[in-house]
């Protein structure tokens, strides 16, 4: 059975209720007597499978990743940076 929490317009007080799908939403405030109002909160959500992380890898056929350097790029850098130092 979910938990529902409700807030009262009155008072201010929040206050939660476990019912049923099938039950009636509480409508007077357990403190004051007043209007209350349901509260959305967010659904949490789990991820599973493949594709979903950064840690996934991709096919052989993909593109390398924006953190890997390829060869070349590497050994043009050393030269680029040898010619400047002197």
């Amino acid at each position: 059975m979910p938990i529902y929490e409700y807030q009262c317009k009155t008072c201010g007080v929040r206050f939660e209720r476990v019912q049923r799908f099938s039950d009636d939403p509480v409508k007077i405030c357990p403190e004051c007597g007043g209007e209350v109002y349901r509260l959305l909160q967010p659904v949490g959500i789990i991820f599973k499978g493949s594709g979903f992380y950064v840690t996934d890898h991709r096919s052989s056929s993909s593109t390398s990743s924006p953190g890997k350097k390829s060869f070349k790029s590497e050994s043009s850098e050393k030269s680029g940076s040898s010619e400047g130092e002197d």
